[in-house]
């Protein structure tokens, strides 16, 4: 088994006790089986640990790590803190499906993977990536998207690949095939053969129209055993007492190009007029106004700048497992947002703002913390941030908060 010796002395600290003795199993199942899928729920270290799984096979590079487009940065901030010997031109993210640039280290979201990326494919195809990592894998859960056509051969062909999920879809039999089959083809059988054993495939008639129906499960304690051996299944309840109160983590994005020039421009406005009161010169009757008023302006660009990359994260946490969490936001442009991405994700949720009575605010917060399908909670800081909407509640060791209210 290789040996993980990359500024361990930093990493130790952060190592949870379970966490350490982890690592050591997925470089045995990959050193064994050269494959693995390490489904795990969030706030259990999955990055950091694939970086430490990728980075024992060094020698084998170049990395491929596919992530979700909201997920770019973030991995990449990881990448360079775990591994600090990578310098800037190491690591290349695609930009574009024109970007064919290689590097050490290739970071690529879904989003590039449509049917109209050929010359993409093409590119990555002729660097021949021995190591892979694709984050939140069930992103493949679809035998016919262009995703999932792209990566799988990207999958096959490398020595060793690591897919990180938190949701393995263990009732649903057929969204895992594609996984399956790309890290072991054939072991399972065929995709017909998999539908009928383990997904309870059956004709069913619609009007006129005779379908094939692989939605069921069939055999699953035959399919638990087995997938045991390529999967590790990792739980907090198992290591509560292990995980620290709170684990925090930014979110890093990109911001439109629009959007960036008007908060570049107010940002210069506002160090001019700070510069200005340090010196005595200062063209203004009021100029503490004037910097308040710059500063909101700037949270209100900021709001609607990262409303996108917002709205993709939490369907991302939505996709990714069944947990419940809390967003917090102040502005009304990030609330809507925030509520129109769970609205798109069909979630249920609950909202709390200003426009809500307190007499309907407890109902709302008993509804949280009483029914398992309603998974999210919006909160305007100012109006639910005394509401104790995370307690009492069977998973409220287990909740994540998620504050968009930060200009910078």
């Amino acid at each position: 088994i290789p040996r993980v010796d990359f500024h361990f002395s930093s990493l130790l600290p952060y190592f949870l006790p379970f966490f350490k003795d982890l690592c050591a199993i997925d470089l045995f199942f990959l050193s064994l089986r050269h494959v693995l899928i390490c489904s795990a729920q969030m706030g259990l270290g999955k990055t950091v640990q694939a970086i430490a799984v990728a980075y024992a096979f060094r020698q084998e590079w170049p990395l491929l790590v596919v992530v979700p487009s909201s997920l770019k940065y973030p991995w990449i901030e990881e990448l360079e803190r775990w591994i600090p010997e990578l310098q800037p031109g190491d690591i290349n993210l695609v930009e574009s499906k024109s970007d064919t640039m290689g590097s050490k280290v290739t970071v690529l979201g879904y989003g590039l993977l449509t049917t109209d990326a050929r010359p993409l494919v093409e590119a990555l195809s002729r660097q021949r990536f021995a190591v892979v990592v694709v984050d939140e894998s069930h992103y493949l859960k679809s035998r016919n998207a262009a995703r999932t056509k792209i990566l799988v051969p990207l999958i096959k062909s490398a020595k060793r690949a690591v897919l990180l999920t938190g949701t393995p879809a263990l009732g649903r039999p057929e969204e895992l095939f594609m996984q399956i089959d790309a890290l072991y083809p054939k072991s399972f059988g065929t995709w017909t053969d998999y539908a009928k054993k383990y997904c309870n495939a059956h004709y069913r008639c619609f009007g006129p129209r005779r379908l094939w129906d692989c939605r069921g499960a069939s055999n699953l304690q035959e399919l638990h055993q087995r997938l045991s051996q390529i999967m590790i299944r990792r739980l907090k309840a198992e290591v509560l007492s292990q995980l620290p109160p709170k684990i925090r983590q930014r979110i890093p994005f990109e911001l439109p190009k629009e959007a960036a020039k008007e908060a570049t421009a107010s940002f210069a406005q506002w160090e001019r007029l700070m510069k200005g009161l340090g010196s005595g010169a200062v063209a203004t009757d009021n100029p503490f106004t004037e910097v308040m008023s710059l500063i909101t302006q700037m949270y209100k660009q900021t709001a609607i700048a990262k409303a996108g990359a917002v709205k993709d994260y939490i369907k991302m946490m939505l996709e990714a497992e069944q947990l419940k969490f809390l967003v917090f936001a102040h502005h009304l442009t990030m609330l809507q947002a925030c509520t129109e991405a769970v609205v798109e994700a069909k979630a249920a949720y609950i909202r709390i703002d200003g426009s809500v009575p307190s007499s309907e605010r407890i109902q709302l917060v008993h509804k949280f913390q009483s029914d398992p399908d309603t998974r999210v909670a919006i909160l305007s800081i100012q109006a639910a941030g005394q509401v104790p909407t995370h307690t009492h509640t069977h998973t409220h060791t287990h909740t994540h908060r998620l504050f968009t209210h930060n200009p910078f």
